[in-house]
């Protein structure tokens, strides 16, 4: 009898079980779980995920992955989550600043204590940096200030010089920074056990830089606080009005103090940035109307990243309907609700799936076993049980789950002719519907181009004698089926559109996808999901022949990358017979058109799930140790003077 071989495991398998064990050391908590997934590096609750190693993976990866690991396990170890809210700014760049500036703090307290955890966030933080042209930045409206506000405080904590590719983002914005706020920086220097302190010193900093106002959000949050935990508040003022003109005397006395005390410096500073900006006021003029927004990326400036465009002024974003005169529009209709019928039982199946998964998240939530609330009648059983045991209350929470706009991406390219474009109408169609009575926002859009093999695009570059590195040269169309605004019924004749004999033509993806994000990003939803549905890679054969053939390829994988990244958008697509998964961190594969309505329904309502079990899971960051008396710093959970691997 032969023995049954075991089968061999990956050889990065030791590797992920070795890191698991040192994040939760380091976290201070066995409860803290590591996942391995597509996507970015991220903390939920006690969730550590982690981007998947390779099968082989280098010594780079292993550096870089130590380094997220040890990043987020030091979040989870000596960051509050709640000290946190109360102390930063309610957003904008202000936000972002303040959030870098934490982790800064953060990841100083491993890096000073242990030094191979040091050599570990040194090599995260470098392939950060990496990817983007951060050393070829001349302006400052090129260089993002809170990189730079982060790097000085991670060198001022840590002694560490940003990395090379980043050394110019960091240089252009020095001497502003240190004019404005030198002195403010040199006061984190003792304070990074403390975040409580820390964070009101970062916000003088954000005031030194005249990001926020002067009196902050997070401070009135503070003194909300304050009131709230004193109730006894209001019988003191009373008492204070009963002693009659002593008391009247003392507060004088008191306003009189804060106004010299206060009054002064603030003038002082006021002069301090009065002059800074006679100085500069020419100057940022000249360049850009928001100074403080230097956030250079892909998106905005795709040249920058070696992808060109040849000319711009034949492309065109136009609405659906502009494209067809609306008796051919009635005649599309027409042919597409005949395909819809042959697919509504299916489709409808599917659609009604999803509303019953949505509506049920939209209803109210309910949070149990409180010491305050309505009394609930469902655990009186208890207190039968065993009179000791304590009433349980409970209280009604809404959910957020309104507050949402879904983009659909059509690939429009002649490849989709047929029966995939027709399936994608039809699933399109009947996902708008659905999410619209769910008060789900919906937008369709749809990408193509102008002309087969080049428009006049190319023929203006012929003209030009064919110059060589012309970059992109065909015309773009870019086409809007529905607004995220527009009801239903007055956009369903447009999708039809679609079924138009010459309107797929070539696709590329890349400046699809920067336009639909742009759009998102203009809406006030506080979430927003692009999902992208194509049936394979960005194809354009006037582009292609006068350039790499990955041209096209490449700029797409700059745009998924910096979306999946750097932005609120939540990226997800659909491949029909292509694999889209080595592109998407969020993509699944299908291999029939038929299969597209459960694959979107399947998608969305993953997102959906993985969103409320976030909001469920939201408030247990740290670990077990007791909390500290106020003005005392926390103490760090981070063993000294030892070093790590895994």
């Amino acid at each position: 009898m032969t023995t049954p071989t075991k089968r061999k495991e990956a050889p990065s398998e030791p590797f992920k079980r070795a890191l698991e064990v040192c994040t939760r050391a380091i976290a201070g908590d066995n409860e803290v779980h590591v996942s391995y997934q597509p996507g970015k590096p991220e903390l939920h609750g006690k969730d550590v995920q982690l981007p998947e190693p390779s099968r082989l993976p280098t010594k780079r990866e292993i550096a870089v992955l130590r380094g997220w690991a040890d990043s987020l396990a030091l979040t989870a170890a000596c960051h509050d989550d709640k000290v946190h809210n109360k102390l930063a700014p309610a957003g904008g760049e202000a936000r972002g600043v303040f959030e870098a500036v934490e982790r800064a703090r953060v990841e100083s307290l491993g890096a000073n204590r242990m030094p191979g955890m040091a050599r570990n966030l040194a090599a995260k933080i470098e392939d950060q940096y990496a990817h983007g042209r951060f050393a070829e930045v001349k302006r400052r409206e090129e260089a993002p200030l809170e990189d730079a506000v982060a790097l000085m405080v991670r060198e001022r904590l840590t002694g560490e010089k940003a990395p090379a590719m980043a050394q110019a983002l960091v240089e252009l914005w020095r001497p502003t920074i240190e004019k404005r706020a030198g002195r403010v920086l040199a006061r984190l220097d003792d304070l990074t056990e403390d975040q409580a302190a820390f964070g009101r010193v970062v916000n003088d900093l954000l005031k030194a830089l005249e990001l926020v106002e002067e009196e902050s959000q997070g401070q009135h949050d503070e003194e909300n606080e304050d009131s709230e935990e004193s109730p006894d508040g209001g019988d003191e003022q009373a008492e204070e009005t009963e002693e009659g003109d002593s008391g009247n005397e003392k507060q004088d006395a008191d306003s009189e103090e804060r106004g010299e005390g206060g009054e002064q410096p603030e003038s002082a500073d006021m002069a301090d940035s009065d002059e800074f900006d006679v100085e500069n006021e020419g100057m940022e003029e000249a360049e850009t109307p928001e100074p403080w927004r230097p956030n250079l990326n892909v998106l905005d400036s795709p040249e920058r990243f070696g992808y060109s465009i040849y000319t711009r002024e034949f492309d065109e974003t136009v609405e659906a309907e502009k494209l067809a005169s609306p008796e051919e529009l009635d005649r599309l209709r027409a042919f597409l609700d005949k395909e819809l019928k042959t697919l509504a039982s299916v489709i409808a199946r599917l659609a009604n799936k999803l509303q019953r998964r949505l509506l049920a998240q939209q209803n109210r939530g309910w949070d149990f076993d409180l010491e305050e609330g309505a009394l609930d009648v469902a655990r009186l059983t208890r207190v039968i049980i065993d009179p000791m045991a304590p009433l349980s209350f409970k209280r009604e929470r809404d959910t957020d789950f309104k507050d949402t706009v879904v983009t659909l991406l059509l690939d429009n390219s002649g490849s989709m002719r047929g029966r995939p474009i027709m399936v994608a109408a039809v699933c399109a169609e009947i996902l708008a519907r659905t999410l619209e009575r769910c008060s789900v926002r919906v937008e369709i859009l749809g990408f193509t181009t102008r002309a087969w093999k080049g428009g006049q695009a190319r023929e203006r570059w012929i003209a030009a004698g064919k110059p060589s590195g012309p970059g992109r040269l065909n015309d773009l169309r870019h086409i809007i089926y529905k607004t995220a605004d527009q009801p239903w019924r007055r956009a369903r004749r447009s999708l039809a559109l679609m079924m138009r004999e010459g309107l797929l033509k070539e696709n590329i993806d890349g400046e699809a996808l920067a336009w639909a994000h742009a759009r998102l990003l203009a809406r006030p939803e506080q979430r927003r999901i692009l999902m992208m549905i194509s049936d394979g890679a960005p194809v354009d054969d006037s582009t292609l022949s006068v350039n790499t053939g990955t041209y096209l390829e490449s700029h797409l994988r700059q745009v998924i990358h910096e979306i999946e990244t750097r932005s609120p958008v939540e990226l997800l697509a659909i491949g029909i017979g292509h694999d889209v998964t080595r592109y998407y961190a969020r993509a699944v594969t299908i291999t029939d058109a038929s299969e597209l309505a459960g694959a979107m329904t399947d998608k969305l309502v993953e997102l959906f799930e993985e969103k409320s079990e976030r909001t469920a899971n939201q408030p247990a960051v740290r670990g077990a140790p007791a909390k500290p008396a106020p003005g005392k710093p926390a103490p760090s959970r981070v063993a000294a003077g030892k070093g790590r691997s895994a």
